[in-house]
């Protein structure tokens, strides 16, 4: 096995593929990453058991082709300090050994076999649809805050896909908040299809998807594989039943405010200053054309802030976590934001008036 190839060329894949690899592992092989050299490719490849990233990148004059594990971090460091455009060459040695040489640089790197290295199933998918990177990134960020953390049910520590003909639906829950978001896409589907993603699985896409090139998506009975230009994502699902969120989406409220997005995310961002540290309570109180946001903490200290909103209904006031609040402003687009609620005791549903794609749901607090 032997290649040259320029710094900058190697140092993408690589570092697509081993960011997926923890640096605690049980099993030696998963602290290295695949290097897989074909006619004309070199596949770059990192797994932890539950995600695989699959690197790619071209390559001309291929003499030898092969496969070894080399580790992941040692390479990924060599090759991060080495001068820019610098050529790189790989190869093994009679005993296995990887030698890496660049100018008057040469290092040697232990490996283990390829064979050991643990392969995802490739498993026919049940379902598979093409969407631009841009437009699956944007239903991450709008969605992903919203994902539990370490929770013992841990299906809400993923993300949910549904796919229906015409249209993927992504939603995130913790038990507190809900974040839901559309995407038209080309699919026909008879029946509702429902995958639910890992929390890690989920971060990983996120960093790898950018540019407005399609990826192409697969959803099988026990993977998703995304796989765009020069990459391959592939991550086992999380084994369980999400629960039904259409039931908690609020159907009857009638209490509508509707304000400036901008304005109310400065201001609860000012207020959550002084709000308790542990239980980020802020209390909203709604009059007619004003929302009041007021928050104190144990140390007797206090903020309030004013903001003018359109509002018509009778006095109100209710509490809500201010990190939640700021968490939806944050990802809701558009320059408007609709608050929608029953009572003061009910949850609120927040979208945006222009845009019917998105909608969270935050449950009130006790304050």
């Amino acid at each position: 096995m032997k290649f040259t190839v320029v710094r900058e060329s190697l140092l993408k894949p690589l570092q697509l593929a081993a960011g997926v690899v923890e640096r605690r592992q049980t099993l030696p092989v998963l602290a290295n990453v695949l290097l897989s050299l074909e006619p004309g490719e070199l596949c770059i490849t990192g797994t932890d058991l539950e995600v695989e990233i699959r690197g790619t990148l071209p390559l001309d004059g291929v003499a030898e082709v092969g496969q070894i594990t080399v580790p992941a971090r040692k390479l990924l460091d060599i090759c991060r300090s080495l001068p820019d455009g610098a050529a790189i060459t790989v190869s093994t040695d009679s005993e296995n050994r990887v030698r890496i040489q660049s100018g008057r640089s040469r290092f040697t790197l232990a490996t283990l076999p390829a064979d050991d290295f643990p392969a995802v199933d490739r498993e026919p998918g049940r379902i598979q649809f093409l969407i631009s990177q841009d437009r699956l990134k944007r239903l991450l960020d709008q969605t992903a805050f919203a994902m539990a953390q370490q929770d013992v049910r841990y299906y809400l520590n993923g993300m949910l896909w549904e796919i229906t003909t015409g249209r993927l639906r992504v939603v995130a829950t913790d038990g507190h908040r809900l974040a839901l978001a559309d995407e038209s896409v080309d699919v026909t589907s008879a029946e509702r299809i429902q995958a639910i993603l890992p929390r890690k699985g989920v971060q990983e896409l996120t960093r790898l998807l950018g540019d407005e090139a399609d990826a192409h998506v697969v959803i099988g009975t026990n993977h998703v594989r995304v796989e765009g230009a020069d990459y391959r994502l592939t991550t086992k699902l999380v084994d369980g039943a999400y629960p039904d969120y259409e039931r908690v989406l609020p159907r009857n409220g009638s209490q509508i405010v509707e304000g400036d997005r901008e304005a109310l995310r400065q201001a609860f961002y000012r207020a959550a200053i002084l709000s308790n540290e542990k239980y980020r309570g802020v209390r909203l109180g709604l009059t007619q054309g004003t929302l009041t946001a007021v928050a104190n903490n144990p140390e007797q200290e206090r903020a309030e802030e004013e903001v003018s909103v359109d509002y018509e209904g009778d006095q109100l006031e209710v509490g809500f976590n201010v990190s939640y609040l700021l968490d939806v402003l944050n990802a809701l687009p558009g320059s408007r934001v609709r608050f929608c609620l029953a009572d003061a005791n009910s949850s609120v549903l927040l979208t945006n008036p222009d845009d019917s794609d998105s909608a969270y749901v935050i449950m009130p607090m006790r304050l």
